[in-house]
């Protein structure tokens, strides 16, 4: 077979068929969310898209988001490979799905607290829950890093966001900025704490890099690292860390358009 003529394959070089209505834009989030999850022709099966996309999601919590391929969550569930396109076409259909599936936990026995009308110290508790969230499924921060298109659960999230924010005065438009700023924010905030966690897991690597700025603060050149590295420390401490700067953040959020 001429190579140039092959289609698509998935993960593990399987072959895939796509459907032949869906374009080339990428994932259609009306087809997504608003159609049959059930294939259209064909008995019953024995699992669903919820099961499917539990097994994901409880893959990626134990060995992170590159073990997750279709054909080990079909293991998972006791299906064959290409019986889970009929559910979700690709990884990045999967992806949103698992994204999604994770997020009714914010919401799962309502809106996570009333709005108290404070909402730098309301919005300042969905950060908190958020990055509680991200720290129990460590692969989150990766998979938010490209456009997720929100499914119902993330909405009923945003929902519940966008009711905190209320008495900032800010346009729609502003409050759903606010949202996305504060996402990156924990996201990005998450995978540099997993990241740190990590590296100080190896004490070798931990006194080198003491050892390293100790060098670079001595060496003249860098003098206002050294001043920086000679003054009071903070507590180090993963939660007083967020904390901080989760205050500088939203603490300097302006209630004006």
């Amino acid at each position: 077979m001429n190579p140039g003529t092959e289609g698509p394959r998935d993960e593990e070089g399987a072959a895939v068929t796509r459907d032949p209505d869906a374009g080339a834009a990428g994932i259609d989030p009306e087809r997504l969310w608003l159609s049959d999850p059930q294939p259209r022709r064909g008995r019953r099966p024995a699992y669903s898209r919820e099961a499917i996309t539990a097994a994901a999601v409880a893959l990626a919590d134990a060995e992170g988001l590159e073990a997750v391929t279709m054909r080990r969550v079909a293991a998972r569930v006791g299906a064959g490979v290409m019986s889970l396109y009929s559910y979700a076409p690709d990884k990045e259909t999967l992806l949103e799905l698992m994204v999604d599936h994770v997020s009714g936990e914010l919401t799962a026995t309502g809106p996570p607290t009333t709005p108290t009308g404070d909402w730098r110290a309301d919005l300042k508790a969905v950060a908190h829950l958020q990055r509680s969230h991200m720290l129990r499924h460590p692969w989150l921060p990766a998979a938010l890093a490209t456009r997720r298109s929100p499914g119902p659960n993330t909405l009923a999230f945003l929902e519940h966001v966008l009711a905190v924010l209320r008495p900032t005065g800010l346009d729609g438009a502003s409050k759903l900025e606010v949202f996305a700023q504060l996402t990156a924010f924990v996201s990005g905030h998450v995978g540099h704490e997993l990241a740190q966690a990590a590296a100080a897991a190896s004490a070798d690597r931990a006194a080198a890099e003491a050892r390293y700025l100790a060098a670079v603060a001595a060496d003249g050149q860098h003098p206002e690292l050294a001043a920086a590295l000679a003054s009071p420390g903070r507590p180090l401490a993963p939660e007083a860390t967020f904390g901080r700067f989760l205050g500088r953040l939203v603490d300097g959020l302006d209630a004006a358009p």
